[in-house]
C-alpha cells in the first residue's frame, strides 16, 4: 500500500481572487501564503494548504497540466473537537449563515456553509472518519 498522510492541498476554482482574501483570511481566518493577480490565491489551513485558482487562467496552463473546474464544489475543514461548537458559533457572529448540520450517528456532528461563490464548506470535529 502507497504510506498516505493527509491530503496536503485541495483547490477551489473561483472568480475573483479579493473576495477569497477577504472571505478565507478575513472570516476564516486562514493566513494567506501567496497571492498572484490574475491567477491565483493560496491559504494555509492547519497543516495542509487551500489553492483557489483562477479557472479561465488555469484551464489554458502551459507549464503545468491545465486544471480547472466549475460549479459547487466541497471542502470539509477539521477542527479540534473541543472546538467545534465554539467555531460553529464564532462563524456565526461573523454573520456567516449555516446552511445545514448533520449527525452522523456516534455523536459526530458537522456543519456546512458556503463561501461568497457558492461552494459548500464543512467543519467536521477531529474524529469523525475514525
Amino acid at each position: 500500500m502507497i504510506p498516505y498522510n493527509r491530503i496536503k492541498e485541495t483547490c477551489l476554482y473561483i472568480p475573483n481572487l479579493d473576495k477569497a482574501v477577504a472571505f478565507y483570511n478575513g472570516l476564516l481566518e486562514m493566513p494567506l501564503i501567496s497571492k498572484v493577480e490574475g491567477r491565483h490565491v493560496f491559504f494555509r489551513c492547519g497543516d495542509s494548504v487551500l489553492l483557489c485558482f483562477l479557472p479561465e487562467v488555469t484551464e489554458k496552463e502551459s507549464c503545468l497540466p491545465p486544471h480547472y473546474a466549475h460549479g459547487k464544489q466541497h471542502i470539509a475543514f477539521e477542527v479540534p473537537e473541543a472546538d467545534y461548537l465554539a467555531t460553529r458559533a464564532l462563524l456565526r457572529e461573523k454573520g456567516i449563515e449555516i446552511t445545514h448540520e448533520q449527525d452522523w450517528g456516534r455523536d459526530r456532528n458537522s456543519f456546512y456553509f458556503e463561501d461568497p461563490f457558492g461552494h459548500v464548506l464543512e467543519i467536521v470535529p477531529t474524529g469523525i472518519w475514525e
